[in-house]
């Protein structure tokens, strides 16, 4: 059984950066490794896929209605945005772009806070490296923020599903660490972000969503979370045997992988009730914290970057030095306190 996980949790974590068409459809990927995950495991049963099918449910809804009213309100949100950026000084406006958006996005969704997120920068026409430099920020807040309640990302979904918690357990347990953090994106980003106008910027040529995009987006969120749920407790015996044990510290520096992998598929193979919560604090803002390095590490990166058109060199040269030096200050913070 043992070797079985094993086997496929290193599928999970490499298949997808050598077969683009898994890469491309990661969501039915994860979904059919998390059956076997669970078959493997021995865990398979009529109440595992019953909370299967219902762990889903909130977070989808969620993506859908936003992402229909982010569709029907796209004409007057850009014109709100030219009008708000005109009324009021320009470093204070993209700070509150940052810290509004990392709060909101564990309401609105993280999807959902990361087109927000395009339309703003298209809009604004600054220069390229103050753009990139702004997305990688926001990003940055959005992840974090977003893991404050169930509904915002997978992450936080498959976090209080395995935890068996209540709605605002995140926001109990990692709050403190991380809504300071949002506001000092906030602060980095008025600082570092330039105020001049240049038309050779980021652009968003995508046109506006249709409803068959939203509705196929809708229903990979709700596969990938149920296929994380799943991975989630297919490698509960991993968990238990080679992870309960390791030294908190160890934990968190070790979820710097999520900068290349999608943090919510690692908290599913990671996370456990029998942790306490000094470890399950650091395995949490070890997987948000990194998962802002690089493109790939969460799902605010990928769709910012890719409607954007920024490259993963662009995206590293900030975003890494960024991210390291913000687990530095949350290790000092965790260790401390």
């Amino acid at each position: 059984m043992i070797i079985g996980l094993l086997i496929i949790l290193l599928l999970v974590l490499f298949l997808p950066f050598f077969v683009k068409g898994i890469e491309e459809n990661l969501e039915v990927f994860l979904f059919i490794m998390g059956f076997l995950a669970a078959i493997v495991g021995g865990v398979f049963d009529k109440n595992l896929l019953i909370k299967a099918l219902e762990d889903p449910i909130k977070i989808t809804i969620a993506v859908l209605v936003a992402g229909l009213l982010f569709k029907w309100l796209k004409t007057p949100l850009e014109k709100g945005i030219l009008e708000i950026s005109r009324a009021m000084p320009f470093r204070l406006f993209i700070a509150l772009i940052v810290i509004i958006l990392g709060l909101i996005s564990s309401v609105i969704t993280a999807i959902i806070a990361a087109l927000i997120l395009v339309l703003i920068v298209s809009v604004l026409t600054l220069d390229r490296q103050s753009e990139v430099r702004l997305v990688v920020l926001a990003c940055f807040s959005i992840g974090l923020g977003a893991a404050l309640t169930p509904i915002g990302e997978p992450l936080s979904t498959i976090a209080i599903s395995k935890l068996g918690e209540d709605f605002f357990y995140l926001l109990r347990l990692i709050g403190p660490e991380v809504i300071p953090a949002v506001l000092i994106f906030g602060i980095l980003a008025a600082l570092l972000v330039h105020p001049k106008q240049n038309q050779d910027g980021l652009s968003n040529n995508q046109s506006s969503e249709t409803y068959r995009e939203i509705i196929i987006r809708t229903i990979k969120i709700y596969l990938f979370v149920m296929g994380l749920t799943l991975l989630g407790e297919g490698f509960q015996t991993l968990i238990n045997r080679y992870l309960l044990d390791l030294n908190t510290g160890i934990l968190y520096w070790i979820n710097m992988i999520s900068a290349v992998l999608d943090n919510a598929t690692l908290a599913a193979a990671e996370i456990s009730p029998s942790m306490d919560e000094p470890t399950i604090k650091a395995i949490l803002l070890g997987l948000l914290i990194s998962g802002g390095m690089l493109i790939p590490g969460n799902i605010p990166n990928i769709i910012s970057a890719g409607k954007l058109g920024i490259t993963s060199k662009e995206w590293a040269k900030f975003g890494l030095p960024v991210g390291l030096a913000t687990m530095v200050v949350f290790f000092i913070v965790i260790t401390l306190y």
